[in-house]
């Protein structure tokens, strides 16, 4: 399977600003990827620092004075990236509860839910689905700071609530769980997505409570405890405005057909 992938940013850089990007697709042994990341500042090229950040993810900073900054990115990605499985502190991390994530706030909640669920495998499709069915998906309902119990509280969300919802109820059934950026093709309207990943058997498998994109043909950006961790731009010591992002995700072909009860991991 191939995908074509494209995200662009248009920034008005007010005062020197330290820029933190996470656009780029993340780097799996498996699959093949040929790409371009460009970083243009009132025309005029700049060369961000790549860093190397978890699971195999890139993060692109640069310092960057005032003007008009425009960040463009392209990339196709050929084949399925190897199975992605259990590191050493990925129990320590990702059962913990996090910004976004409260899992001790849910663990009354989560109990009463889901207790009598048994196997990893199991919690995940019953997470999922009692996610997908009370929480209503309403662009604007929520706001950068809202965590999974503001979500719980709401009943609705976008695609961080329901996948911050996700992480912090199975962290509170003790399965680790946690937040990855993505693109998504076959997502309506396009933009990038994020989803959950939980820990089964040894293997990191997605789980997508939004259902609007099939988790096959997504693809890898970062990985983090929450939100917090995967922000496609953080600014530090200036102001930044964003004018404009867009996003494009498509695979060549026809979308694979999704399968709710299989365990996928993400490519």
């Amino acid at each position: 399977m191939t995908r074509e992938v494209y995200s662009q940013l248009r920034l008005d850089v007010e005062d020197t600003s330290h820029l933190v990007v996470q656009v780029a697709v993340a780097q799996h042994p498996g699959a093949r990827v040929t790409e371009e990341l460009t970083f243009l500042l009132d025309g005029v090229r700049q060369e961000p620092r790549e860093l190397a950040g978890p699971h195999r993810s890139r993060v692109h900073v640069l310092d960057c004075p005032r003007g008009r900054l425009e960040i463009t990115y392209s990339a196709s990605v050929t084949g399925t990236a190897d199975e992605v499985t259990e590191e050493p502190l990925d129990r320590a991390t990702y059962l913990r509860p996090s910004r976004y994530a409260e899992s001790d706030r849910l663990a009354a909640e989560a109990a009463a839910e889901f207790g009598g669920l048994r196997g990893q495998a199991e919690l995940l499709a019953g997470v999922s689905s009692w996610v997908g069915d009370r929480l209503a998906y309403v662009p604007g309902s929520s706001g950068p700071t809202d965590g999974a119990v503001d979500t719980l509280l709401g009943r609705a969300g976008v695609c961080r609530d329901y996948a911050h919802l996700v992480v912090a109820l199975l962290r509170a059934m003790d399965v680790p769980a946690r937040l990855v950026a993505v693109y998504a093709p076959g997502l309506s309207p396009m933009d990038f997505h994020a989803v959950a990943e939980a820990l089964v058997d040894g293997r990191w498998r997605v789980v997508d409570a939004t259902l609007l994109a099939p988790r096959s043909s997504l693809v890898r950006i970062s990985t983090g405890r929450d939100a917090a961790d995967t922000a496609f731009l953080s600014n530090y010591g200036g102001a930044v405005y964003l004018q404009s992002a867009e996003v494009r995700a498509v695979v060549a072909g026809d979308l694979p057909t999704e399968d709710v009860t299989r365990l996928v991991q993400l490519s």
